[in-house]
């Protein structure tokens, strides 16, 4: 099996029960299935059961999978609103398993792939599911940075800006072909970055359903997942970011983010996208949110360069799964998505 999907688990035993309070060996690890970013493995010890998550080994994008940076924010969150696994250890000796890594809390809850929550018992499950992710939206969105000490995790001010040009340069430095789309899409945005109104909060930057986990009976989310992309910045991105990824296409492939789009989703007690933003709005103490339509499109940009980066990594085979090729195949839809939103009034 290729390094990206194996640990030598004597080594890590040994570092473990060496560096970290409380560990007990030997262990076994398990690798999650899916998954396009930082290899995730289950560990079975004798002291208890964890989840590591590393960096993928081989050369990477600056500034691409900080692991370490996962591991401080869900650290300074232990003791706030936001419900978060336990950091145990971190890791950043590339030498021990190959890349850097952290050890945090395996949580047992439910994690829901498809976004109509099909698997759901009545409307109202899926309605107070929806109502849930706004709400831990809006708490980390409230998160009082000086108190947990996330004054410095990121630049405040121009953030937008500053988004654009790091993906930007992201997308160009794993751009394998011309996508006609997507540079018109870049050009448009360039064009219309809105001028910075002040906002600042802790962002998670990749705030989907497949990232919460919820309670067993599915009543509150018991840890927020994946804070690889976290920072300092606009809490509309969060927002728009999963709004967008619920005007994407339904599909049942696990690990690809699922949409509405053609679904009745009144139907089914899912709140429409107006509805959502407007009670985001009420529990922040928010009258309105101008330019929706750019922080849309900019969403599907960043998505697409996202995913070109996970379809680079296939090519030159260090992404933590097999399907990262056909990732390559998401990035002209995501581009004509946002020029389409582009184009429609707020």
């Amino acid at each position: 099996m290729s390094e990206v999907n194996t640990l030598n688990e004597n080594v890590l035993a040994a570092y473990l029960e060496a560096n970290m309070a409380g560990f007990k060996g030997p262990l076994t690890a398990t690798k999650f299935q899916g998954g396009q970013s930082n290899p995730t493995f289950k560990i079975d010890a004798v002291s208890d059961s964890y989840v590591l998550r590393r960096q993928p080994p081989g050369k990477l994008l600056k500034s691409a999978h900080a692991v370490d940076r996962e591991y401080r924010v869900i650290s300074a969150l232990a003791d706030t609103d936001v419900p978060v696994a336990h950091a145990h250890h971190l890791c950043e000796d590339p030498e021990i398993i190959g890349s850097m890594f952290y050890l945090m809390e395996f949580c047992d809850g439910n994690i829901h792939w498809a976004s109509k929550l099909d698997g759901a018992s009545s409307n109202q499950k899926r309605a107070h599911m929806y109502d849930e992710m706004n709400r831990v939206l809006a708490a980390i969105h409230s998160v009082d940075l000086e108190k947990p000490g996330l004054l410095d995790f990121g630049r405040p001010g121009n953030y937008y800006q500053r988004q654009f040009d790091r993906w930007s340069s992201q997308y160009r430095a794993s751009e394998m072909g011309v996508i006609a789309e997507m540079d018109q899409l870049i050009n448009w945005l360039g064009e219309n970055i809105p001028i910075d109104d002040g906002k600042v909060s802790l962002v998670h930057g990749d705030y989907r359903l497949d990232n919460l986990m919820y309670s067993k009976d599915d009543h509150q989310i018991i840890a927020v997942l994946d804070w690889e992309l976290s920072t300092l910045g606009h809490p509309y991105a969060d927002l728009a970011y999963q709004c967008m990824g619920l005007r994407l296409p339904v599909r049942e492939i696990k690990n690809v983010m699922s949409g509405l789009d053609g679904i009745d989703a009144q139907a089914l007690g899912i709140p429409s996208e107006r509805e959502y933003v407007a009670k985001y709005c009420q529990r922040m103490g928010i009258d309105k949110i101008d330019n929706w339509n750019f922080y849309l499109a900019f969403s599907c940009f960043r998505l697409a360069a996202i995913t070109q980066g996970v379809a680079k990594r296939g090519v030159d085979g260090n992404a933590s799964s097999q399907a990262a090729l056909g990732y390559g195949e998401m990035v002209k839809p995501l581009a004509v998505m946002g020029l389409d939103i582009s184009k429609t009034k707020d």
